[in-house]
């Protein structure tokens, strides 16, 4: 633990090859949290579990250097990556069905249409930043419980709170997420 927190001091001053050995300590927690997102998308993105940790570990290279604290934010941060990678690539597939190739329907078959995986997705993710915007702690709780697979004890030291704020913030965001996907 003691060389993640160095290596996390290293990865906040811009070191790259800091970012690259946390992804080395943490690759097994990180490829868990990718399948998740993987498994959560449906199939849509053409990345597999592989990819879309690699597809996360470049663009945080990219980014120059993290602000996280500790071992739950850096894997919150990870999952808030590869969500955004998740959802960028399914707008990229909407964007694409809005082109030349659409589909001119009346409006009585248009009624038929369901919602896709795709636009699903940004459903979920617009939600969740507009739930960010009413409370930002509900937000991060959501994203370190759901994305990052970080449990309510880890979740708490994270954001400086007790556990029991931690299952009533989860509970809360359920019920908002719940209720702007109806």
């Amino acid at each position: 633990m003691n060389d993640l927190t160095t290596l996390i001091q290293s990865a906040r001053r811009g070191d790259d090859g800091a970012v690259g050995r946390l992804f080395e300590l943490l690759y097994d927690e990180l490829h868990r949290i990718a399948h998740a997102k993987v498994r959560n998308a449906d199939g849509i993105t053409l990345l597999n579990t592989t990819g879309l940790v690699h597809e996360s570990y470049l663009k945080l290279v990219k980014m120059g250097h993290l602000q996280v604290a500790d071992r739950p934010h850096f894997l919150a941060y990870a999952a808030r990556v590869m969500r955004s990678i998740v959802v960028d690539f399914a707008r990229r597939m909407l964007a694409e069905r809005r082109g030349g190739n659409a589909q001119h329907m009346t409006f009585d078959t248009a009624a038929d249409v369901s919602v896709t995986d795709d636009e699903q997705i940004v459903r979920v993710h617009d939600a969740l930043n507009e739930l960010g915007t009413i409370d930002e702690r509900l937000a991060k709780v959501v994203e370190m419980r759901y994305f990052a697979g970080l449990d309510e004890g880890e979740i708490a030291q994270a954001l400086g709170v007790t556990t029991r704020t931690v299952e009533r913030d989860w509970e809360k965001a359920r019920l908002y997420l719940f209720a702007s996907l109806k």
